[in-house]
């Protein structure tokens, strides 16, 4: 979720890692604190939570029209019987959330009310953390992978989206974002994958597409909240922005809140291809804030506006250029990087093959003729797929292109071309890309 840091909240109050992402804009101080863990019945409960919708919502009709109907609801007894804190928080997360898919009631009691002093073994240690202690270092700044797929195709997985202070030059979030971007940057294409992410920090939205677009593009989400507006425009821009490269981001049903900004924002853009299922449909940026008796309420503080669209994805999800269901949707954006790698250039060969590879039949090959010993190797089953096997060294696992030519599983630049004379594998030949091919001949 994009997130807004209310100033009734303390960092006690940290639900998880990703509640402490920096905000966009504050929540307005509530007049009156609830009460932290005081006990309260089901309707005083639902009573806080309306009053803090009616007060902090962004939309002031549209918050007060979602609390008078709340409370309406409760006066009737719907409420009434749901005394476990658990059992309360997610009726009425269900209640609210078709008004607002950021919506959320918690109870945690633990969390939100006062806690006794540590004793000396819980006590964290004096002195400044050792790097890497915190969540969001553990958690790499939501970077979770950045690779290279065949055919020069760069990968970066990203979790969450983690706040960037743009004022300190050495903001971990930043360099974590500058390292992924410095490993694909000599990629022919960029796949972005956000499908198991919640969302995040604006902030670094912001600065992931500018290392896209043209500096100062005026490109990015506007955010409304009763103070004023605010751009999703990074503080500072990337310094090198690729602006030819192709980019593909995968998305899911669990893409939400920034993790949709960012695939929304380059879509209007025409900076992306999106790949994958429709988002969540989570626009509207909030905070977390208290109720009393334990509960707390994620409440929207603002809500985007896309200067190209003049509209956001609250309620309708971001929709793919390719609808893919999700767990095939890498699959489909390394072929489309493929092809159109393939047809910018025909000469590259080691995207040729990967897309070859990646396009080939799944239709059973007799593979008996293929089996036998050449020299020093061995071509032989492994899990159902031929595979040659030499020593000590782990298997070469091959898949059929057809014409008794095979490709390497998972490395699709190496091949093997068997020669099959009167239905029996004589020799085969390996073949590299850049490399000579090197002949072994059957010995049995």
């Amino acid at each position: 979720m994009i997130r807004l840091r209310p100033a009734t909240l303390s960092l006690a109050f940290a639900l998880s890692a990703a509640t402490a992402l920096p905000p966009l804009i504050a929540l307005p101080v509530l007049a009156q604190e609830a009460p932290a863990a005081a006990q309260q019945s089901p309707r005083q409960t639902v009573s806080a939570i309306a009053t803090r919708i009616r007060d902090l919502y962004f939309d002031p009709a549209k918050g007060a029209r979602i609390a008078d109907a709340l409370e309406a609801e409760a006066a009737t007894g719907t409420f009434d019987a749901m005394t476990d804190g658990p059992d309360l928080a997610a009726a009425l997360t269900a209640r609210l959330e078709p008004d607002d898919a950021h919506f959320n009631v918690v109870y945690d009691p633990a969390a939100m009310g006062p806690r006794p002093a540590p004793g000396p073994s819980l006590a964290p240690p004096p002195g400044p953390r050792p790097p890497g202690a915190s969540p969001e270092a553990r958690n790499h700044y939501g970077f979770r992978r950045a690779e290279i797929l065949p055919g020069n195709i760069g990968y970066v997985e990203i979790t969450g989206f983690y706040g960037i202070d743009f004022a300190d030059p050495a903001d971990p979030a930043r360099k974590a974002a500058d390292s992924a971007l410095a490993f694909v940057a000599g990629a022919d294409a960029v796949i972005f994958d956000v499908r198991n992410n919640g969302g995040g920090a604006p902030s670094m939205v912001g600065y992931l597409v500018s290392a896209f677009t043209p500096a100062d593009a005026p490109i990015y989400n506007i955010f409304h909240s009763r103070e004023g507006t605010e751009s999703e425009a990074p503080g500072v821009f990337f310094p090198e922005p690729r602006l030819t490269t192709p980019v593909y981001i995968l998305t899911s049903a669990r893409s939400g809140s920034a993790a949709e900004a960012f695939p929304y924002t380059m879509q209007a853009a025409k900076r992306a291809t999106i790949v994958g299922d429709a988002t969540r449909g989570a626009a509207n940026p909030g905070g977390m804030v208290p109720a009393g008796g334990g509960f707390a309420v994620f409440v929207s503080g603002g809500s985007p506006v896309n200067p190209i669209t003049g509209r956001n994805w609250e309620g309708t999800g971001v929709q793919p250029d390719v609808a893919t269901p999700w767990d095939q949707a890498l699959g489909k954006a390394q072929e489309l990087a493929l092809q159109a790698i393939v047809s910018n250039d025909s000469q590259h060969t080691d995207a040729a093959w990967a897309l070859e590879a990646l396009r080939a039949s799944n239709a059973p090959v007799d593979l008996n003729s293929y089996i036998g010993t050449y020299g020093e190797r061995t071509v032989g089953l492994v899990d159902g797929q031929l595979a040659i096997m030499s020593g000590r060294r782990p298997p070469v696992v091959l898949a059929p292109l057809g014409n008794d030519l095979f490709s390497v599983v998972g490395d699709p630049s190496r091949r093997y071309r068997f020669t099959v004379q009167d239905g029996r594998a004589v020799s085969f030949d390996l073949i590299a890309v850049g490399g000579p091919p090197m002949r072994a001949r059957r010995t049995d």
